[in-house]
């Protein structure tokens, strides 16, 4: 009777801390589920350290539910699991429940299944669930330790569009199973999406990037410590990935960072948009720091130069062909179309060929090609000789001074160039290219020695020569741009230099472009004929053209009466060359002849965001979700701008008419004849020569001069603001005191904010998003510049839901006092800011 009173009261207390822990709301005190137990929408598990959690969320799009995995502690939530990505729950009623088959099982109220997972390899006897602190939600044998590598069902076998540390991507070659990541299908859908992120079976491994079907990127093969295709990282933040290839499995494991002797958190995700990157975090941190992203440059682009041609971002143009090898296309070539690739120039002879040695390259995609670990270099060239198919050979690894035997028979493609690190490729070509074979004994000989010497020296005296003029003429450029007090710092003098400004100096030599004559551009644009103009700006006007080859261009012609034409002209050209980014508008060339001075652009078929935003009929056709992709895509160019290129470039005339819009609406950034480079170091400069379109302009660049990344940051959230209102911030008053700004802040701190949102979106608009979109541009309008954020900041508030976005300060520049109403083209506005009123003259 005793042990019968005993067992009801063990089971009573236990029958209670199940009632109570479905229906209290609050996380289980436990990682684990048994099968008694069932996990309601309410209820989560956490790991035994609090690292992750799992639970049920709902889109934020939509009402349907999902369950997932997240970190625990982490204030904005980072998913990095989904069960039933494309299976979600239409009903917010459901609980989670391990099934008759030891798999999992999400139920409706009657008992239904709603979704279930694989059935385990081999059901335990008594399976129970658990979260592990690695973020891997495991059914288990209830006495099986954590540490098995062998559970009948885990969730890291069915990565989504995360891999953390111990997770796979790769093949079970045995099992016919494939892990890959996926990702979702926007940024508040977790439903499979058109990117995904894989592991090559064949050649040297390596993993690839797909847009549906399409290669975009890869990695390049495995080099015996990473993966030789992706940066190096910093000393700082230490990274031991694992590969395993054998005949069972091949398949790539993101490791733990350590920074210092730290461990930090890791994960490699794969983003809606289609790049794929890495982020740690730090204990302690309010932020995720990505450590790598790609694609990122024009190299990343995968087959970007074809066969035979190689790939370097730090040179124009990128793509470039091997000694004795010319483009195949050389008007494609022109235009920067580089995929036909190279041909060769001199035809081979097999029995005498010799190879050229290609230094500090990534090495070209392995998939077909023949690999063998055992074999040394030289025996990997005497294989390489005898096999007159044989088009390169290289070593598979770097370590231990190179290891392994890779050989092309096919054409070596997707090369890329390194300024150091990667590795070394012999290609095939005829024995008169080269004198010295380059091949794998590295013998060298005297004359190539007392060449080199010789080169040295004459490239030394050269260099001593250049910097001499070099001195002489910054000295006289100096004195130049004190005499007309056009700068004062000595960035400014640096920029003097590239664009002589004010001098009227119209050489072009210097310039690393192709250069189309006046008559090819003058047939294209059937002599410029006014049906095929598209606009006209401060500096000329712009026109669409077709090349016999067939390809749409859009011709800027810069007006010969304009005076500061030429600077602009100049600077545009030296900056866009070197700038390389999905949304940034692309050149093809330019055309320097009988004083005219033409940039030849992509044709952007949509025109400009203007065309459509501010017109009663066009922006009906910018939906909500088209309007909120150009915001993100517009501040992911300027991120690039300002951190991601190789230079830090200012634009200072951000605005909707310069930003073109491709067939399919993707936002690109134009026309950099304002813009300005900054050094790495450098965060604020000043002139007198205040440009630019007001309306746009900062208040301390329109009052002092100054312009920095804040001040685009400033002409990033007005634009936002027009995006989302469909009303220009210059000429849209909603009183006599305020303009758009104003507007705009009087309606966020009355909590009528949503009352901005463009009227032609009806109901069809996600208010969430939208009150987002509104907090950013208002945070980056605020007057002070430090209040400001910077592009990438914006671009994970934008990017995330759960991002923590500051309370908005004042906006610059909210009140209007005067308009002179006169058509002149010069027109003349009062502004007040917080009591400080400046007159400016627009002349564009």
């Amino acid at each position: 009777m005793g042990g019968f009173l005993g067992y009801l009261h063990v089971n009573f207390f236990s029958s209670c801390a199940v009632i109570l822990s479905l229906f209290s709301g609050i996380s289980f005190s436990s990682d684990t589920l048994n099968s008694t137990q069932s996990l309601g929408i309410n209820q989560t598990l956490v790991s035994s350290n609090q690292v992750f959690e799992l639970g049920f969320f709902n889109s934020t799009s939509s009402s349907r539910g999902y369950l997932g995995i997240w970190y625990k502690n982490i204030p904005e939530r980072t998913i990095v699991w989904v069960a039933n990505r494309d299976t979600p729950l239409e009903n917010s009623n459901a609980t989670l429940k391990i099934g008759d088959r030891a798999n999992l099982v999400l139920l409706d109220p009657a008992g239904n299944s709603l979704w279930s997972s694989n059935q385990s390899e081999s059901a335990p006897s008594n399976p129970v669930l658990k979260l592990l602190d690695s973020g891997n939600l495991v059914i288990k044998e209830a006495s099986e330790t954590d540490d098995s590598d062998n559970f009948p069902w885990q969730s890291f076998g069915f990565p989504t569009d995360t891999l953390l540390p111990g997770m796979k991507l790769g093949w079970d070659f045995g099992k016919g199973i494939e892990w890959r990541i996926t990702s979702w299908k926007s940024e508040n859908d977790p439903s499979s999406g058109d990117y995904s992120f894989r592991m090559e079976r064949q050649g040297i491994p390596e993993a690839f990037l797909y847009d549906k079907g399409d290669k975009t990127f890869r990695t390049g093969p495995w080099n015996g410590i990473r993966f030789g295709g992706l940066p190096v990282l910093t000393s700082e933040a230490v990274v031991q990935d694992t590969l395993v290839q054998n005949s069972d499995e091949v398949y790539y494991t993101p490791s733990s960072v350590l920074t210092g002797n730290q461990s930090v958190l890791t994960r490699l995700v794969i983003n809606w948009t289609g790049d794929v990157q890495r982020f740690v975090r730090a204990q302690g941190s309010q932020s995720w720091n990505m450590i790598w992203s790609a694609p990122q440059d024009r190299c990343d682009k995968y087959f970007q130069c074809g066969p035979y041609g190689i790939c370097d971002s730090n040179s124009f143009p990128v793509c470039k062909c091997f000694q004795s090898f010319s483009p195949k296309n050389q008007n494609e070539w022109n235009l920067r179309v580089f995929t036909d690739g190279c041909a060769r120039s001199t035809g081979l002879d097999c029995p005498t060929d010799k190879f050229l040695q290609l230094q500090h390259v990534e090495l070209p995609e392995s998939v077909n090609a023949f690999v063998n670990n055992s074999m040394s270099l030289s025996e990997c060239e005497d294989m390489c000789r005898k096999n007159c198919s044989c088009s390169a050979y290289a070593n598979v690894n770097v370590i231990n001074g190179g290891t392994g035997c890779v050989i092309w028979t096919e054409d070596p493609k997707d090369m890329r160039q390194f300024s150091e690190g990667g590795q070394d490729v012999f290609v095939r070509v005829a024995a008169s290219v080269v004198t010295d074979p380059g091949s794998a004994s590295g013998k060298k000989k005297n004359t190539g020695m007392i060449i080199g010497i010789t080169m040295g020296a004459i490239i030394i005296v050269l260099g001593l020569i250049m910097f001499l003029l070099w001195k002489r003429k910054s000295n006289i450029l100096k004195r130049r741009a004190e005499q007309i007090g056009g700068f004062g710092t000595s960035q400014d003098i640096l920029l003097v230099s590239r664009n002589t400004e004010n001098s009227g100096d119209t050489n072009m030599d210097d310039l690393e472009l192709p250069l189309f004559d006046f008559n090819t551009i003058t047939l294209a644009t059937d002599n410029f004929s006014g049906a095929n103009k598209l606009g006209e700006g401060g500096f000329g006007s712009v026109y669409r053209g077709r090349l016999f080859e067939g390809h749409d261009i859009a011709v800027k012609r810069l007006s010969k009466a304009s005076g500061q034409g030429i600077e602009e002209f100049k600077n545009e050209v030296k900056l866009i060359v070197k700038l390389q980014h999905r949304n940034l508008v692309r050149m093809f060339g330019c055309c320097i002849e009988n004083e005219e001075k033409m940039l030849v652009y992509e044709y952007m078929e949509n025109k400009s965001l203007d065309f459509f935003l501010f017109d009663r009929e066009k922006c009906s056709l910018l939906d909500w979700q088209l309007r909120f992709d150009i915001i993100c895509g517009i501040a992911r160019g300027l991120l690039y701008l300002h951190q991601d290129s190789r230079l830090r470039i200012i634009h200072r005339d951000l605005k909707a008419s310069n930003i073109l819009l491709d067939k399919e609406m993707n936002p690109k950034i134009s026309d950099f004849g304002m813009a300005r480079i900054f050094g790495n170091d450098q965060t604020v400069a000043k002139t007198i020569r205040v440009v630019g379109t007001y309306g746009y302009m900062s208040p301390e660049y329109a009052l002092d001069g100054l312009f920095s990344i804040k001040s685009d940051v400033f002409s990033f959230g007005v634009l936002v603001l027009e995006i989302i209102s469909g009303k220009k911030n210059r000429g849209f008053y909603y009183s006599d005191e305020l303009n758009l700004l104003g507007h705009s802040w009087k309606l966020w701190n009355e909590g009528r904010a949503l009352e901005l949102v463009d009227p032609s979106f009806g109901n069809s608009y996600s208010s969430s998003e939208a009150l987002r979109c509104i907090k950013v541009g208002l945070i980056c309008v605020q007057e002070r510049p430090e209040d400001r954020p910077t592009m990438s900041s914006v671009v994970l508030m934008l990017s995330s839901e759960n991002a923590s976005i500051p309370q908005p300060k004042n906006p610059g520049f909210v009140a209007r006092t005067h308009t002179d109403t006169s058509s002149s083209t010069q027109q003349e506005e009062s502004y007040s800011v917080n009591q400080v009123t400046v007159t400016v003259v627009d002349a564009r």
